[in-house]
Order: structure tokens, then C-alpha cells, then sequence
């Protein structure tokens, strides 16, 4: 399915409403059946630039679906991909205001930092070279979907539930660390709640950079240098409430903390 321009205006329109608002809707395929990937990406880069048209940055890329067995449940061959936005960061050790989200989840994971460019196709040695180096995030997802209900081709229109996230730690440079048994351990209130190596993310977090850079040259586009990169959820994505703490200990990176408020 190719969508007209104005429909792909109004859907997008539509998703940020509901961000803005914290107002979930039902999932766009419910309305559009058979919309597919390019779709759903030309509906995410329209809710791009109207926010950078509002006056939004983007602050980085980020990548989900990156379990190997869930993408083979899910019957996709790579993980789906969005963007961050200025507004969504938050401090490390900060308080982070619940009323902002609709029902916020979160999840640990390693992000990169390039130091030259990335054009696809490529493989995971240019990816390596080019990074600068790596660190502790957390990101907090929010769908824009009532009860968290919806299919792929929804959510990469929704900018893969894109919503805020924490950064900090003790960034490495990828040299100094083995990504692929690097330990996590996520805690909620004081309690473990998810551990995870980052091998969970596609064998090797790298590979999800990899997977990005070949997606975007497909776009005719590339990975900027200087660019942060969220590479996939590391551990589930765990819901929280008002008054949780959340914090995330990395072997050889340090740790995140935030609270919700």
C-alpha cells in the first residue's frame, strides 16, 4: 500500500495528539489494514518533522526488536527503528514526572556514540571503528496505543513508543569492553527484576548499528558522526508506577538510576 500525502499528514497528526495529550488511540492498521513498512516509516518521518518543525531536536536513533527469537516470532529479518527527541532526555539520578507519559515501561541498554560517519551497506568492523564510545541507558517507552495493543507496522509509525530517556554511567570505549558478556542488572524498588547480557541484543549490540546503517542507505541516508544510538532493549521492558525508582548496574559501565514522580 502507498498512502496518500494527506493521509499520511493525518496520521501522523494523529500520533502526536496523542503523545501531546496523553491520549492513546486504537492502533492505525485497525483503520488501514494494509498499510506496510515504507508506510509506516513515511509516517514516522512525517511525525519527524513536524516535531522538528515545532522546534524539536533530535538527540539521537534508536533501534527495538532487537531479540534475535523475538524477531523470528514476530517473522522480520531486522529490527525496527525511530528516533529521540531533545525533550525526552533525563538526568541520571533525576526525578522523571509520571503525568507525562500515558503507561510508561522501561528498559536497559547499551548506546553508542560514532566519532565518523556510517553509510550502509557496511558491516560490523566499520561500525567498531567508527564508534566512538559506549554507555549506560535506559529507555522509557510510552505507546501511543490503547492498553499497549498494536501490531509492528503501528508501532514504527509511532516512532517505536519512543518516549524520554536516562544516559550516564561510565562511558568506554568499545576496545576496553566485551558488549557480548557484559552483565545488566535491572532493580526496581530495591528489588532485581530482569538480568541480561548484551548478547541479547542481536549477538553483539554492534550488529544492531550495522542493521540501522543498512536500513538508512536504503533511504539514501546515513548515520551523522557524533550520533547517540540506542541499540535495543537489553532486558524486558518493565512497567512502572508513580514513586518507583529504577536502577540499572553495568559490568565495567557503571549505573542509571531515575525515580518517578
Amino acid at each position: 500500500m502507498t498512502l496518500d500525502g494527506k493521509v499520511v499528514a493525518k496520521l501522523a497528526e494523529q500520533l502526536e495528539n496523542a503523545e501531546l495529550n496523553r491520549a492513546p488511540i486504537t492502533k492505525i492498521t485497525d483503520e488501514y489494514p494494509d498499510l506496510d513498512w515504507d508506510d509506516a516509516y513515511e509516517i514516522q518521518d512525517e511525525l519527524r518533522r513536524r516535531k522538528t518543525n515545532s522546534g524539536a531536536r533530535i538527540a539521537g536513533l534508536k533501534a527495538g526488536l532487537t531479540s534475535q527469537a523475538k524477531m523470528k516470532q514476530m517473522n522480520v529479518r531486522e529490527p525496527v527503528f525511530g528516533f529521540m527527541c531533545d525533550y525526552g532526555a533525563c538526568a541520571d539520578g533525576g526525578e522523571i514526572e509520571f503525568d507525562r507519559f500515558i503507561a510508561p515501561r522501561v528498559e536497559a541498554e547499551i548506546a553508542f556514540v560514532t566519532k565518523r560517519e556510517i553509510a550502509g551497506p557496511c558491516h560490523i568492523g566499520t561500525v567498531l571503528a567508527a564508534t566512538d564510545f559506549v554507555l549506560p541507558a535506559v529507555e522509557i517507552l510510552d505507546s501511543r496505543y490503547e492498553n499497549f495493543k498494536f501490531d509492528l507496522i503501528s508501532v514504527v509509525a509511532d516512532n517505536t513508543s519512543a518516549a524520554a530517556f536516562v544516559s550516564g554511567g561510565n562511558p568506554r570505549r568499545i576496545q576496553d569492553v566485551d558488549l557480548r558478556t557484559l552483565g545488566i542488572v535491572l532493580e526496581k524498588n530495591g528489588e532485581i527484576v530482569d538480568l541480561a547480557a548484551g548478547a541479547a541484543v542481536l549477538g553483539q549490540p554492534a550488529e544492531s548499528v550495522v542493521m540501522l546503517a543498512n536500513m538508512l542507505a536504503r533511504k539514501d541516508q546515513v548515520i551523522p558522526s557524533g550520533t547517540f544510538i540506542m541499540t535495543g532493549g537489553v532486558t524486558a521492558a518493565i512497567g512502572v508506577e508513580r514513586g518507583d525508582h529504577i536502577a540499572v548496574r553495568y559490568q565495567d559501565l557503571g549505573s542509571v538510576s531515575m525515580r518517578f514522580v
